[in-house]
């Protein structure tokens, strides 16, 4: 069994766009709206590229600002200065974007770098990737819309962090069900046949999936877990947990790695973290 280790921000480069290509689904996705400029600290017209949402007072030390602050010494996608714009309670970390330009792996990074960088300050709500405002007014109605969803998942989440646990299984019993079933071209009893082996092995699969998270939330104990199963092209197969702890307990989790490295038998275990919590966003947002 492999040692484990845990990666504390800041994340390498390698790491952010792997946790945030994965994690892109289940960040908060926000419909734009209409037109029209509130506080112009831009000359020109240019679209605002949003990272995540956070508590004002919490940012700031205590204060609130009625006017786009800039965060020091943070920049983000094209090496735009990143701001805070504020909206009541909360501010949007953006930072300003021409539309038309690449969003491309090294805009993955400098994403999740951004909201990395937010996360060692306070509760961040992150934004999907590619998510862009087309001026003040179509930000500042999609905050309105939504207000009641971001404080109740700033309350669900305020102090919280995200764990990840990657578990490789490689239990020699598993080999027959991680084979591929090849359906045939043709129809009738054959292809009937060999439908009913093929979800024969995946409810195996996903069966031994199930004991294993079971077991592993015993363990650790989280908040709140997501779980997903995959074979992997070593012939094991890949589950992959993220669960939700308190801020305050992350060194009592990773503590227990070495209770669970025991305990998991036939299994390669590996844990980072703490993360934002990418996997733990509400599901659809109002459109403004």
């Amino acid at each position: 069994m492999k040692s484990g280790r845990t990666q504390a921000p800041g994340f390498s480069s390698y790491q952010l766009a792997r946790l945030y290509l994965k994690s892109r689904p289940r960040c908060f996705k926000m419909p734009g709206a209409v037109s029209c400029a509130l506080v112009p600290i831009r000359s020109y017209c240019m679209a605002w590229y949003a990272y995540c949402i956070i508590e004002q007072q919490a940012f700031q030390n205590g204060t609130r600002a009625r006017r786009p602050f800039p965060v020091e010494n943070l920049n983000g996608i094209n090496g735009h200065q990143v701001f805070g714009y504020p909206s009541g309670d909360f501010a949007v970390i953006v930072s300003e974007y021409d539309r038309g330009g690449p969003l491309d792996q090294r805009a993955i990074l400098d994403h999740a770098r951004v909201v990395s960088e937010c996360f060692r300050n306070t509760t961040v709500l992150p934004f999907r990737f590619g998510t862009v405002f087309d001026n003040d007014e179509a930000l500042r109605r999609a905050v309105r819309a939504n207000r009641r969803a971001f404080l109740a998942t700033v309350s669900r989440l305020r102090g919280k962090a995200e764990m990840h646990l990657k578990l490789l299984v490689k239990d020699g019993s598993l080999r027959e069900a991680l084979l591929d079933v090849e359906l045939p071209m043709t129809t009738g009893s054959e292809y009937l046949t060999k439908l009913r082996e093929k979800a024969s092995k995946q409810r195996e699969r996903q069966t031994r999936a199930r004991a294993l998270s079971v077991q592993v939330h015993k363990l650790f104990n989280p908040l709140e877990a997501d779980v997903c199963c995959k074979k992997v092209d070593s012939g094991g197969m890949l589950i992959d947990i993220a669960h939700l702890i308190d801020g305050s307990s992350v060194q009592k989790y990773q503590s227990r790695y070495n209770t669970a490295a025991r305990q998991l038998k036939d299994v390669e275990l590996a844990i980072s973290g703490p993360w934002p919590p990418y996997h733990f966003m509400p599901g659809k947002l109002r459109s403004a």
